[in-house]
Protein backbone atom coordinates (compact mmCIF):
# COMPACT_ATOMS: atom_id res chain seq x y z
CA UNK A 1 0.00 0.00 0.00
CA UNK A 2 1.18 3.22 -0.53
CA UNK A 3 2.79 5.64 2.44
CA UNK A 4 0.41 8.31 3.06
CA UNK A 5 3.38 10.14 5.18
CA UNK A 6 4.38 13.76 5.01
CA UNK A 7 6.82 14.56 7.60
CA UNK A 8 8.16 13.15 10.77
CA UNK A 9 7.14 16.03 12.82
CA UNK A 10 4.46 17.68 11.72
CA UNK A 11 4.19 21.67 13.02
CA UNK A 12 1.42 21.96 15.87
CA UNK A 13 -1.22 24.63 15.40
CA UNK A 14 -2.15 26.11 18.29
CA UNK A 15 -6.11 26.68 18.66
CA UNK A 16 -6.81 29.78 20.94
CA UNK A 17 -10.02 30.30 22.85
CA UNK A 18 -11.92 32.35 25.09
CA UNK A 19 -13.72 31.21 28.51
CA UNK A 20 -17.41 30.67 26.55
CA UNK A 21 -15.60 28.88 23.60
CA UNK A 22 -13.46 26.48 26.25
CA UNK A 23 -16.70 25.90 28.25
CA UNK A 24 -18.89 25.19 25.35
CA UNK A 25 -16.30 22.46 23.23
CA UNK A 26 -15.49 20.66 26.66
CA UNK A 27 -19.22 20.01 27.16
CA UNK A 28 -19.05 19.09 24.25
CA UNK A 29 -16.64 16.41 24.79
CA UNK A 30 -17.35 15.68 28.00
CA UNK A 31 -18.26 12.01 27.69
CA UNK A 32 -15.47 11.50 24.85
CA UNK A 33 -13.17 8.88 27.06
CA UNK A 34 -16.22 8.24 29.92
CA UNK A 35 -17.13 4.20 29.55
CA UNK A 36 -14.97 0.75 29.03
CA UNK A 37 -12.62 2.04 26.06
CA UNK A 38 -12.46 -0.37 23.36
CA UNK A 39 -10.16 -3.47 22.98
CA UNK A 40 -6.38 -3.43 21.85
CA UNK A 41 -7.26 -6.09 19.03
CA UNK A 42 -7.72 -6.37 15.66
CA UNK A 43 -10.98 -7.44 13.52
CA UNK A 44 -9.13 -11.09 13.40
CA UNK A 45 -9.37 -11.55 16.88
CA UNK A 46 -11.88 -9.68 17.67
CA UNK A 47 -14.18 -11.93 15.05
CA UNK A 48 -12.71 -15.09 16.18
CA UNK A 49 -13.53 -14.66 20.00
CA UNK A 50 -16.93 -14.57 18.75
CA UNK A 51 -16.64 -17.50 16.62
CA UNK A 52 -15.53 -18.91 19.85
CA UNK A 53 -17.99 -17.96 22.04
CA UNK A 54 -21.03 -18.44 20.29
CA UNK A 55 -19.92 -21.32 17.65
CA UNK A 56 -23.57 -22.12 16.40
CA UNK A 57 -25.28 -18.85 16.89
CA UNK A 58 -26.03 -17.40 13.49
CA UNK A 59 -23.69 -15.30 11.58
CA UNK A 60 -24.77 -14.61 8.30
CA UNK A 61 -28.27 -14.76 6.56
CA UNK A 62 -28.44 -14.39 2.52
CA UNK A 63 -31.78 -15.35 1.58
CA UNK A 64 -32.28 -18.97 2.37
CA UNK A 65 -28.95 -19.51 3.12
CA UNK A 66 -28.15 -19.44 7.22
CA UNK A 67 -24.05 -19.67 8.29
CA UNK A 68 -23.00 -20.12 12.10
CA UNK A 69 -19.87 -18.59 13.28
CA UNK A 70 -18.42 -21.43 13.53
CA UNK A 71 -19.36 -22.03 9.17
CA UNK A 72 -18.51 -18.87 8.33
CA UNK A 73 -15.50 -18.87 10.42
CA UNK A 74 -14.00 -22.22 8.31
CA UNK A 75 -15.12 -20.91 4.92
CA UNK A 76 -13.17 -17.83 5.62
CA UNK A 77 -10.17 -20.23 7.17
CA UNK A 78 -10.30 -21.91 4.17
CA UNK A 79 -10.18 -18.82 1.94
CA UNK A 80 -7.32 -17.25 3.78
CA UNK A 81 -5.07 -20.00 3.07
CA UNK A 82 -5.44 -19.54 -0.37
CA UNK A 83 -5.16 -16.43 0.06
CA UNK A 84 -1.59 -16.72 1.63
CA UNK A 85 -0.09 -19.17 -1.12
CA UNK A 86 -1.12 -16.81 -3.30
CA UNK A 87 1.09 -14.69 -1.63
CA UNK A 88 -0.70 -12.71 -0.34
CA UNK A 89 0.73 -10.99 2.78
CA UNK A 90 0.03 -8.51 6.26
CA UNK A 91 -0.05 -5.10 4.20
CA UNK A 92 -1.21 -5.86 1.33
CA UNK A 93 -4.46 -5.11 -0.22
CA UNK A 94 -6.88 -7.57 -1.89
CA UNK A 95 -9.64 -6.17 -4.14
CA UNK A 96 -12.95 -7.64 -3.09
CA UNK A 97 -15.27 -7.59 -6.60
CA UNK A 98 -18.46 -9.17 -5.85
CA UNK A 99 -22.27 -8.25 -4.99
CA UNK A 100 -23.67 -8.70 -2.18
CA UNK A 101 -23.63 -12.68 -0.88
CA UNK A 102 -22.00 -15.11 1.56
CA UNK A 103 -18.75 -14.97 -0.82
CA UNK A 104 -18.37 -11.98 -0.06
CA UNK A 105 -18.39 -11.36 3.53
CA UNK A 106 -16.33 -14.64 3.75
CA UNK A 107 -13.66 -12.81 1.46
CA UNK A 108 -13.75 -9.91 3.10
CA UNK A 109 -12.82 -11.84 6.68
CA UNK A 110 -10.34 -13.75 4.72
CA UNK A 111 -8.62 -10.53 3.84
CA UNK A 112 -8.27 -9.60 7.45
CA UNK A 113 -7.08 -13.14 8.61
CA UNK A 114 -3.90 -12.80 6.30
CA UNK A 115 -3.73 -9.13 7.92
CA UNK A 116 -4.25 -7.27 4.32
CA UNK A 117 -6.46 -4.57 3.97
CA UNK A 118 -9.82 -5.28 1.58
CA UNK A 119 -10.55 -3.39 -1.22
CA UNK A 120 -14.85 -3.56 -1.84
CA UNK A 121 -14.65 -2.87 -5.50
CA UNK A 122 -17.85 -2.24 -7.75
CA UNK A 123 -18.35 -5.61 -10.67
CA UNK A 124 -20.57 -2.42 -12.57
CA UNK A 125 -17.14 0.08 -11.92
CA UNK A 126 -15.81 1.35 -15.88
CA UNK A 127 -13.09 -0.88 -16.61
CA UNK A 128 -10.48 1.98 -16.74
CA UNK A 129 -11.72 2.97 -13.44
CA UNK A 130 -11.42 -0.13 -11.58
CA UNK A 131 -7.68 -0.71 -13.00
CA UNK A 132 -6.71 2.63 -12.45
CA UNK A 133 -8.19 2.88 -8.72
CA UNK A 134 -6.39 -1.26 -8.06
CA UNK A 135 -3.51 0.90 -8.94
CA UNK A 136 -3.77 3.43 -6.79
CA UNK A 137 -4.61 1.12 -3.58
CA UNK A 138 -1.33 -1.56 -5.33
CA UNK A 139 -3.80 -4.16 -5.26
CA UNK A 140 -2.21 -7.13 -7.16
CA UNK A 141 -4.93 -10.14 -5.89
CA UNK A 142 -8.83 -10.01 -6.97
CA UNK A 143 -11.80 -12.10 -5.38
CA UNK A 144 -14.15 -12.65 -7.55
CA UNK A 145 -17.09 -14.91 -7.38
CA UNK A 146 -16.89 -18.65 -9.84
CA UNK A 147 -18.86 -17.61 -12.29
CA UNK A 148 -17.56 -13.99 -12.59
CA UNK A 149 -13.30 -15.36 -12.42
CA UNK A 150 -12.60 -15.74 -16.60
CA UNK A 151 -14.13 -12.19 -17.65
CA UNK A 152 -12.27 -10.84 -14.58
CA UNK A 153 -9.25 -11.54 -15.59
CA UNK A 154 -10.00 -10.27 -19.09
CA UNK A 155 -10.93 -7.15 -17.51
CA UNK A 156 -7.58 -6.82 -15.45
CA UNK A 157 -4.79 -8.24 -16.97
CA UNK A 158 -1.49 -8.57 -14.97
CA UNK A 159 -3.00 -9.41 -11.83
CA UNK A 160 -4.21 -12.40 -9.65
CA UNK A 161 -7.87 -13.28 -9.78
CA UNK A 162 -9.07 -15.84 -7.30
CA UNK A 163 -12.30 -17.56 -7.55
CA UNK A 164 -14.60 -17.82 -4.57
CA UNK A 165 -17.09 -20.50 -4.59
CA UNK A 166 -18.68 -21.75 -0.91
CA UNK A 167 -19.38 -25.70 -2.00
CA UNK A 168 -15.36 -25.60 -3.06
CA UNK A 169 -14.12 -23.98 -0.09
CA UNK A 170 -16.00 -26.19 2.68
CA UNK A 171 -15.12 -29.31 0.49
CA UNK A 172 -11.66 -27.96 1.09
CA UNK A 173 -11.32 -26.85 4.97
CA UNK A 174 -7.29 -25.52 5.99
CA UNK A 175 -6.36 -23.42 8.89
CA UNK A 176 -5.86 -19.40 8.79
CA UNK A 177 -2.57 -18.13 8.16
CA UNK A 178 -0.12 -17.56 10.78
CA UNK A 179 -0.76 -14.09 11.65
CA UNK A 180 -1.76 -12.48 14.69
CA UNK A 181 -3.03 -9.38 14.11
CA UNK A 182 -2.88 -5.76 15.69
CA UNK A 183 -5.53 -2.53 15.76
CA UNK A 184 -2.95 -0.48 13.44
CA UNK A 185 -3.36 -2.13 10.58
CA UNK A 186 -5.17 -1.52 7.74
CA UNK A 187 -8.27 -3.13 7.70
CA UNK A 188 -9.91 -1.31 4.19
CA UNK A 189 -9.41 1.32 1.90
CA UNK A 190 -12.52 3.23 0.60
CA UNK A 191 -12.20 6.25 -2.58
CA UNK A 192 -13.74 9.61 -2.17
CA UNK A 193 -14.41 12.07 -5.22
CA UNK A 194 -10.91 14.06 -5.94
CA UNK A 195 -11.23 17.60 -7.08
CA UNK A 196 -8.52 16.82 -9.85
CA UNK A 197 -10.35 14.51 -11.01
CA UNK A 198 -8.65 11.61 -9.45
CA UNK A 199 -10.21 9.92 -6.53
CA UNK A 200 -8.83 10.09 -3.31
CA UNK A 201 -7.99 6.56 -1.62
CA UNK A 202 -8.79 6.40 2.15
CA UNK A 203 -7.74 3.06 4.49
CA UNK A 204 -8.75 2.95 7.83
CA UNK A 205 -7.39 1.08 10.42
CA UNK A 206 -8.92 -1.63 12.19
CA UNK A 207 -8.60 0.34 15.85
CA UNK A 208 -11.12 2.59 13.49
CA UNK A 209 -14.09 0.17 12.98
CA UNK A 210 -13.49 -1.34 16.50
CA UNK A 211 -13.89 1.99 18.30
CA UNK A 212 -16.55 2.78 15.86
CA UNK A 213 -18.81 -0.32 17.03
CA UNK A 214 -17.67 -0.82 20.35
CA UNK A 215 -19.72 0.59 23.93
CA UNK A 216 -21.21 2.21 21.28
CA UNK A 217 -23.97 4.93 21.94
CA UNK A 218 -26.22 5.76 19.09
CA UNK A 219 -27.17 1.83 18.83
CA UNK A 220 -27.26 -1.20 21.02
CA UNK A 221 -25.25 -3.79 19.37
CA UNK A 222 -24.53 -7.02 21.20
CA UNK A 223 -25.08 -10.88 20.81
CA UNK A 224 -28.87 -9.97 20.29
CA UNK A 225 -28.52 -7.48 17.57
CA UNK A 226 -29.44 -8.05 14.09
CA UNK A 227 -28.38 -5.86 11.17
CA UNK A 228 -29.41 -5.14 7.95
CA UNK A 229 -26.20 -4.96 5.11
CA UNK A 230 -28.47 -2.70 2.60
CA UNK A 231 -25.57 -0.32 1.55
CA UNK A 232 -23.09 -0.87 -1.07
CA UNK A 233 -19.90 -2.77 0.73
CA UNK A 234 -17.70 0.23 -1.23
CA UNK A 235 -19.71 2.56 0.98
CA UNK A 236 -18.22 3.04 4.55
CA UNK A 237 -22.02 2.50 5.95
CA UNK A 238 -21.41 -0.92 4.93
CA UNK A 239 -18.27 -1.28 7.51
CA UNK A 240 -20.86 -0.59 10.22
CA UNK A 241 -23.07 -2.59 8.93
CA UNK A 242 -21.36 -5.77 8.82
CA UNK A 243 -18.39 -5.25 11.84
CA UNK A 244 -21.46 -4.20 13.99
CA UNK A 245 -22.85 -7.37 14.43
CA UNK A 246 -19.72 -9.74 13.68
CA UNK A 247 -18.06 -8.27 16.25
CA UNK A 248 -20.67 -8.79 19.04
CA UNK A 249 -22.16 -12.19 18.00
CA UNK A 250 -25.14 -10.86 16.61
CA UNK A 251 -26.27 -11.30 13.23
CA UNK A 252 -25.84 -9.96 9.83
CA UNK A 253 -28.60 -10.23 6.85
CA UNK A 254 -27.45 -9.40 3.58
CA UNK A 255 -30.49 -7.66 1.60
CA UNK A 256 -31.52 -9.76 -1.43
CA UNK A 257 -31.91 -7.52 -4.11
CA UNK A 258 -30.20 -4.99 -5.73
CA UNK A 259 -32.67 -1.99 -5.54
CA UNK A 260 -34.94 -1.26 -2.78
CA UNK A 261 -38.46 -2.04 -2.83
CA UNK A 262 -40.39 -0.72 0.29
CA UNK A 263 -42.37 -3.95 0.64
CA UNK A 264 -39.83 -6.58 0.32
CA UNK A 265 -37.68 -4.29 2.82
CA UNK A 266 -40.59 -4.83 5.10
CA UNK A 267 -40.68 -8.48 4.89
CA UNK A 268 -37.09 -9.08 5.21
CA UNK A 269 -37.26 -6.68 8.25
CA UNK A 270 -39.67 -8.63 10.03
CA UNK A 271 -39.07 -12.43 9.08
CA UNK A 272 -35.75 -12.35 10.31
CA UNK A 273 -36.30 -9.86 13.21
CA UNK A 274 -33.42 -6.67 12.38
CA UNK A 275 -33.38 -4.76 15.15
CA UNK A 276 -31.01 -1.70 13.68
CA UNK A 277 -31.33 -0.47 10.05
CA UNK A 278 -29.74 2.43 8.36
CA UNK A 279 -31.18 4.34 6.25
CA UNK A 280 -29.47 7.06 4.00
CA UNK A 281 -31.36 10.34 4.29
CA UNK A 282 -33.08 10.36 1.33
CA UNK A 283 -34.52 6.36 1.91
CA UNK A 284 -35.63 7.47 5.11
CA UNK A 285 -37.77 10.34 3.43
CA UNK A 286 -39.04 7.84 1.30
CA UNK A 287 -40.03 5.33 3.75
CA UNK A 288 -41.79 7.95 5.85
CA UNK A 289 -44.03 9.29 3.15
CA UNK A 290 -45.18 5.81 1.45
CA UNK A 291 -44.79 3.22 3.76
CA UNK A 292 -43.71 3.84 7.49
CA UNK A 293 -44.80 1.05 8.66
CA UNK A 294 -41.92 -0.85 7.58
CA UNK A 295 -39.90 0.64 10.26
CA UNK A 296 -42.32 0.23 13.45
CA UNK A 297 -40.87 -3.33 14.81
CA UNK A 298 -37.00 -2.31 15.02
CA UNK A 299 -35.33 -0.80 17.72
CA UNK A 300 -33.02 1.77 16.11
CA UNK A 301 -32.88 3.49 12.44
CA UNK A 302 -29.84 5.48 11.98
CA UNK A 303 -30.05 7.88 9.15
CA UNK A 304 -27.66 10.62 7.68
CA UNK A 305 -26.09 11.62 4.13
CA UNK A 306 -27.51 14.43 3.59
CA UNK A 307 -29.52 17.58 5.64
CA UNK A 308 -32.58 16.12 7.03
CA UNK A 309 -36.02 17.23 6.25
CA UNK A 310 -37.50 18.73 9.21
CA UNK A 311 -40.89 17.91 8.07
CA UNK A 312 -40.00 13.99 7.74
CA UNK A 313 -38.25 14.43 10.54
CA UNK A 314 -41.54 15.50 12.32
CA UNK A 315 -43.70 12.52 10.45
CA UNK A 316 -41.11 10.59 11.91
CA UNK A 317 -41.71 11.24 15.66
CA UNK A 318 -45.61 10.68 14.81
CA UNK A 319 -45.25 7.40 13.34
CA UNK A 320 -42.38 6.35 15.98
CA UNK A 321 -42.39 8.18 19.22
CA UNK A 322 -38.95 9.44 20.41
CA UNK A 323 -36.82 6.72 20.81
CA UNK A 324 -36.24 5.15 17.29
CA UNK A 325 -34.40 7.35 15.30
CA UNK A 326 -30.94 8.61 15.44
CA UNK A 327 -29.31 10.92 12.92
CA UNK A 328 -25.61 10.22 12.60
CA UNK A 329 -23.16 11.86 10.66
CA UNK A 330 -19.03 11.55 9.66
CA UNK A 331 -16.77 11.85 7.12
CA UNK A 332 -14.91 8.62 5.52
CA UNK A 333 -11.80 9.72 6.68
CA UNK A 334 -12.81 9.30 10.47
CA UNK A 335 -14.43 5.67 9.97
CA UNK A 336 -18.16 5.84 9.09
CA UNK A 337 -19.61 7.98 12.01
CA UNK A 338 -18.21 10.59 14.08
CA UNK A 339 -21.53 12.27 15.85
CA UNK A 340 -25.05 11.44 16.53
CA UNK A 341 -28.22 12.80 17.41
CA UNK A 342 -31.35 10.57 18.74
CA UNK A 343 -34.17 12.59 17.23
CA UNK A 344 -36.41 13.29 20.14
CA UNK A 345 -37.65 16.74 19.74
CA UNK A 346 -37.67 19.02 16.51
CA UNK A 347 -34.76 21.87 17.42
CA UNK A 348 -37.48 24.99 18.48
CA UNK A 349 -34.14 27.28 17.82
CA UNK A 350 -32.50 25.69 14.80
CA UNK A 351 -33.79 25.50 10.69
CA UNK A 352 -32.45 22.04 10.46
CA UNK A 353 -31.49 18.69 12.51
CA UNK A 354 -28.82 18.93 14.88
CA UNK A 355 -25.80 16.02 14.10
CA UNK A 356 -25.48 16.38 17.52
CA UNK A 357 -22.07 15.20 19.48
CA UNK A 358 -19.49 13.07 19.30
CA UNK A 359 -19.56 9.33 19.53
CA UNK A 360 -17.84 7.57 21.94
CA UNK A 361 -13.99 7.64 22.15
CA UNK A 362 -14.28 11.04 19.40
CA UNK A 363 -14.22 14.56 19.72
CA UNK A 364 -15.44 17.32 17.97
CA UNK A 365 -14.54 21.01 17.20
CA UNK A 366 -15.51 23.93 15.96
CA UNK A 367 -13.00 26.23 14.54
CA UNK A 368 -12.96 29.75 12.99
CA UNK A 369 -9.70 31.54 12.28
CA UNK A 370 -7.35 29.33 14.69
CA UNK A 371 -9.68 29.89 17.68
CA UNK A 372 -12.52 28.13 18.80
CA UNK A 373 -15.97 28.74 17.96
CA UNK A 374 -18.29 29.89 20.80
CA UNK A 375 -22.12 28.85 20.66
CA UNK A 376 -23.36 30.59 17.70
CA UNK A 377 -19.93 31.59 15.62
CA UNK A 378 -19.57 29.44 13.01
CA UNK A 379 -16.63 27.74 12.23
CA UNK A 380 -15.34 24.28 10.25
CA UNK A 381 -15.75 21.01 12.02
CA UNK A 382 -12.48 19.26 13.01
CA UNK A 383 -12.80 15.76 14.40
CA UNK A 384 -10.28 13.57 16.35
CA UNK A 385 -9.93 10.41 17.98
CA UNK A 386 -8.90 6.74 16.67
CA UNK A 387 -11.11 6.41 13.90
CA UNK A 388 -8.96 9.00 11.72
CA UNK A 389 -7.26 7.25 8.65
CA UNK A 390 -3.77 7.74 8.45
CA UNK A 391 -4.09 9.54 5.79
CA UNK A 392 -5.04 9.73 1.49
CA UNK A 393 -2.93 6.98 -0.59
CA UNK A 394 -0.32 8.25 -2.41
CA UNK A 395 -1.12 12.26 -1.31
CA UNK A 396 1.51 13.54 1.01
CA UNK A 397 0.44 16.93 0.38
CA UNK A 398 -3.60 16.32 0.76
CA UNK A 399 -2.60 14.62 3.49
CA UNK A 400 -1.06 17.01 5.08
CA UNK A 401 -3.86 19.64 4.54
CA UNK A 402 -6.36 17.76 5.38
CA UNK A 403 -5.16 15.95 8.80
CA UNK A 404 -3.42 18.29 10.86
CA UNK A 405 -1.30 18.80 14.88
CA UNK A 406 -3.02 21.01 17.17
CA UNK A 407 -3.41 22.01 20.26
CA UNK A 408 -6.95 22.94 21.89
CA UNK A 409 -6.95 23.40 25.77
CA UNK A 410 -3.52 22.28 26.65
CA UNK A 411 -4.09 18.97 25.05
CA UNK A 412 -2.13 17.61 21.91
CA UNK A 413 -3.85 15.69 18.84
CA UNK A 414 -4.45 14.72 15.39
CA UNK A 415 -7.53 15.93 13.88
CA UNK A 416 -9.44 15.82 9.90
CA UNK A 417 -10.19 19.08 9.04
CA UNK A 418 -13.98 18.21 7.19
CA UNK A 419 -14.34 21.21 5.45
CA UNK A 420 -17.93 21.19 6.81
CA UNK A 421 -18.97 24.53 8.34
CA UNK A 422 -21.33 24.02 11.94
CA UNK A 423 -22.00 26.00 15.04
CA UNK A 424 -23.23 25.26 18.64
CA UNK A 425 -26.56 25.66 19.56
CA UNK A 426 -27.49 27.01 22.79
CA UNK A 427 -28.08 23.31 23.74
CA UNK A 428 -24.66 22.01 23.12
CA UNK A 429 -25.23 20.57 20.08
CA UNK A 430 -23.56 20.11 16.67
CA UNK A 431 -25.77 21.82 13.83
CA UNK A 432 -24.56 21.74 10.10
CA UNK A 433 -24.25 24.99 7.77
CA UNK A 434 -23.23 23.75 4.97
CA UNK A 435 -19.61 23.41 2.92
CA UNK A 436 -16.25 25.38 3.01
CA UNK A 437 -15.27 24.05 -1.18
CA UNK A 438 -17.35 22.69 -3.98
CA UNK A 439 -17.80 19.72 -2.49
CA UNK A 440 -21.76 18.43 -2.26
CA UNK A 441 -23.91 15.21 -1.28
CA UNK A 442 -26.03 14.20 -3.93
CA UNK A 443 -28.23 10.95 -2.86
CA UNK A 444 -26.06 10.46 -0.34
CA UNK A 445 -22.88 10.86 -2.23
CA UNK A 446 -19.89 12.58 -1.58
CA UNK A 447 -19.05 14.49 -4.94
CA UNK A 448 -15.96 17.15 -5.72
CA UNK A 449 -17.97 18.91 -8.49
CA UNK A 450 -14.47 19.45 -9.86
CA UNK A 451 -13.90 15.72 -10.63
CA UNK A 452 -17.05 15.72 -12.68
CA UNK A 453 -15.86 19.42 -14.56
CA UNK A 454 -12.41 17.58 -14.74
CA UNK A 455 -13.57 14.81 -17.24
CA UNK A 456 -16.24 16.57 -18.94
CA UNK A 457 -13.41 19.30 -20.00
CA UNK A 458 -10.99 16.17 -20.90
CA UNK A 459 -13.97 15.45 -23.68
CA UNK A 460 -12.75 16.35 -27.06
CA UNK A 461 -16.18 17.69 -27.64
CA UNK A 462 -16.71 20.24 -24.82
CA UNK A 463 -14.80 23.88 -24.81
CA UNK A 464 -16.11 24.52 -21.62
CA UNK A 465 -18.02 23.64 -18.81
CA UNK A 466 -19.94 24.05 -15.51
CA UNK A 467 -21.19 21.77 -13.25
CA UNK A 468 -23.52 22.10 -10.55
CA UNK A 469 -26.56 21.12 -8.28
CA UNK A 470 -30.52 22.09 -8.25
CA UNK A 471 -32.94 20.37 -6.46
CA UNK A 472 -35.01 17.19 -7.63
CA UNK A 473 -38.20 17.24 -7.67
CA UNK A 474 -38.57 14.31 -5.29
CA UNK A 475 -36.38 15.87 -2.84
CA UNK A 476 -32.65 16.47 -2.44
CA UNK A 477 -30.09 17.56 -5.23
CA UNK A 478 -29.23 16.09 -8.77
CA UNK A 479 -26.40 16.96 -10.84
CA UNK A 480 -26.42 19.33 -13.63
CA UNK A 481 -23.97 19.96 -16.20
CA UNK A 482 -24.04 22.64 -18.78
CA UNK A 483 -21.43 22.39 -21.48
CA UNK A 484 -20.09 25.05 -24.31
CA UNK A 485 -19.15 22.51 -27.23
CA UNK A 486 -16.67 22.75 -29.26
CA UNK A 487 -19.20 22.79 -32.70
CA UNK A 488 -22.39 22.53 -33.82
CA UNK A 489 -22.87 19.00 -34.18
CA UNK A 490 -21.95 18.08 -30.97
CA UNK A 491 -25.00 15.59 -28.83
CA UNK A 492 -25.12 16.12 -25.44
CA UNK A 493 -26.77 12.18 -24.89
CA UNK A 494 -23.50 11.17 -26.80
CA UNK A 495 -20.93 13.39 -24.56
CA UNK A 496 -22.93 11.93 -21.09
CA UNK A 497 -22.89 8.35 -22.65
CA UNK A 498 -19.23 8.82 -23.36
CA UNK A 499 -18.81 10.18 -19.61
CA UNK A 500 -20.93 7.33 -18.06
CA UNK A 501 -18.36 5.27 -19.63
CA UNK A 502 -15.34 6.92 -17.63
CA UNK A 503 -17.19 7.63 -14.32
CA UNK A 504 -19.70 5.91 -11.89
CA UNK A 505 -23.37 6.67 -11.85
CA UNK A 506 -23.12 8.81 -9.28
CA UNK A 507 -20.84 10.91 -10.83
CA UNK A 508 -22.95 11.16 -14.12
CA UNK A 509 -25.19 14.33 -14.46
CA UNK A 510 -28.72 13.15 -14.92
CA UNK A 511 -28.91 16.67 -16.54
CA UNK A 512 -26.15 17.87 -19.39
CA UNK A 513 -27.39 20.50 -21.38
CA UNK A 514 -25.54 22.38 -24.20
CA UNK A 515 -25.26 26.33 -24.75
CA UNK A 516 -23.75 28.82 -26.57
CA UNK A 517 -21.80 30.57 -23.41
CA UNK A 518 -21.93 30.55 -19.85
CA UNK A 519 -23.20 33.48 -18.52
CA UNK A 520 -21.43 35.78 -16.23
CA UNK A 521 -22.56 37.51 -13.49
CA UNK A 522 -21.28 41.37 -12.76
CA UNK A 523 -18.59 39.85 -10.58
CA UNK A 524 -17.53 38.16 -13.53
CA UNK A 525 -18.51 34.93 -12.30
CA UNK A 526 -20.78 32.36 -13.93
CA UNK A 527 -24.39 33.03 -13.45
CA UNK A 528 -25.85 29.74 -11.74
CA UNK A 529 -29.06 30.98 -11.30
CA UNK A 530 -29.47 31.77 -15.12
CA UNK A 531 -28.44 28.62 -16.08
CA UNK A 532 -30.55 26.59 -14.12
CA UNK A 533 -33.49 28.92 -15.09
CA UNK A 534 -32.50 27.75 -18.64
CA UNK A 535 -32.87 24.49 -18.36
CA UNK A 536 -36.08 24.92 -16.14
CA UNK A 537 -37.61 26.97 -18.84
CA UNK A 538 -36.54 24.32 -21.85
CA UNK A 539 -37.74 21.34 -19.62
CA UNK A 540 -34.48 20.20 -18.44
CA UNK A 541 -32.36 18.73 -20.33
CA UNK A 542 -30.76 18.03 -23.51
CA UNK A 543 -29.55 14.69 -22.67
CA UNK A 544 -31.62 11.59 -20.95
CA UNK A 545 -32.33 11.91 -16.88
CA UNK A 546 -31.47 8.18 -16.32
CA UNK A 547 -28.10 6.51 -16.67
CA UNK A 548 -26.40 6.20 -20.42
CA UNK A 549 -26.46 2.71 -20.58
CA UNK A 550 -23.04 1.28 -19.92
CA UNK A 551 -22.02 -2.25 -18.91
CA UNK A 552 -24.46 -4.48 -16.36
CA UNK A 553 -27.78 -3.48 -15.19
CA UNK A 554 -27.57 -1.20 -12.08
CA UNK A 555 -27.16 -3.06 -8.68
CA UNK A 556 -27.16 0.09 -6.64
CA UNK A 557 -26.21 4.03 -6.16
CA UNK A 558 -22.27 4.74 -5.92
CA UNK A 559 -20.91 5.74 -2.32
CA UNK A 560 -19.33 8.44 -0.99
CA UNK A 561 -16.18 6.73 -1.59
CA UNK A 562 -15.27 4.69 -4.48
CA UNK A 563 -18.50 3.92 -5.34
CA UNK A 564 -21.49 1.31 -4.61
CA UNK A 565 -22.02 -2.42 -5.52
CA UNK A 566 -23.29 -1.24 -8.72
CA UNK A 567 -24.12 1.91 -10.98
CA UNK A 568 -27.10 3.78 -9.66
CA UNK A 569 -29.54 5.66 -12.14
CA UNK A 570 -28.50 9.23 -12.33
CA UNK A 571 -32.74 9.68 -11.64
CA UNK A 572 -35.11 9.37 -9.35
CA UNK A 573 -36.09 5.78 -8.23
CA UNK A 574 -39.25 4.37 -9.71
CA UNK A 575 -41.99 5.09 -7.08
CA UNK A 576 -41.90 2.70 -3.75
CA UNK A 577 -38.28 1.30 -5.32
CA UNK A 578 -34.79 3.01 -4.14
CA UNK A 579 -31.41 1.90 -4.68
CA UNK A 580 -30.17 -0.41 -1.84
CA UNK A 581 -27.20 1.70 -1.26
CA UNK A 582 -28.85 5.09 -0.78
CA UNK A 583 -26.70 6.48 1.06
CA UNK A 584 -22.99 6.99 2.20
CA UNK A 585 -22.08 8.45 5.38
CA UNK A 586 -19.80 10.46 4.21
CA UNK A 587 -19.00 13.49 4.60
CA UNK A 588 -21.88 16.44 6.15
CA UNK A 589 -24.77 17.22 4.10
CA UNK A 590 -24.24 19.53 1.44
CA UNK A 591 -26.81 21.84 3.03
CA UNK A 592 -29.37 24.13 1.03
CA UNK A 593 -26.75 26.59 -1.45
CA UNK A 594 -25.24 23.95 -3.84
CA UNK A 595 -21.99 25.52 -5.39
CA UNK A 596 -20.74 25.34 -8.71
CA UNK A 597 -17.84 24.75 -10.42
CA UNK A 598 -16.38 26.01 -13.90
CA UNK A 599 -13.33 25.02 -15.78
CA UNK A 600 -12.11 27.59 -17.99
Amino acid sequence: MTSTTTRPDPPVRIIDAGPAALDAHRALNADHDTGPGYPEQGLKELFEAQAARRPDATALVHRDTALTYRRLDGLADALAARLWAAGVRPGATVTVLMERSVELVVALLAAVKCGAAYLPADPGWPDRRLADLLDLAGSAHVLVRADAAAATAARLPGRAVLPVERADLAAHPAPAPPHRGSPEEIAYVNFTSGSTGTPKGVPVRHRGVVHLVHDARYARLDEDAVLLQLAPVSFDAATFELWGALLHGGTVVLYPSAFVRLGELGRVLERHGVTVLFLTTALFNTVVDEAPRVLAGLRTVLTGGEAHSLTHMAAALRHYGTEKVVSVYGPTECTTFSTFHPVRELPPEETSLPIGRPIQHTRAYVVAEGKLCAPGETGEVLIAGPGLSPGYLGLPEATARQFVEVEIDGVRERVYRTGDRAHLSPRGHLVFQGRLDHQVKVNGFRIELGEVAHHLDAHPAVRRSFVTTRPHRQGGQELVAFVVPEGPEVDARAVRADLARELPAYLVPSVLRLCAELPLTATGKVDRAALLARAEESGGAAAPTGPAPTGPAPTGPAPTGPAPTGPAPTGPAPTGSAPTGSAPTGSAPTGSAPTGTVRP
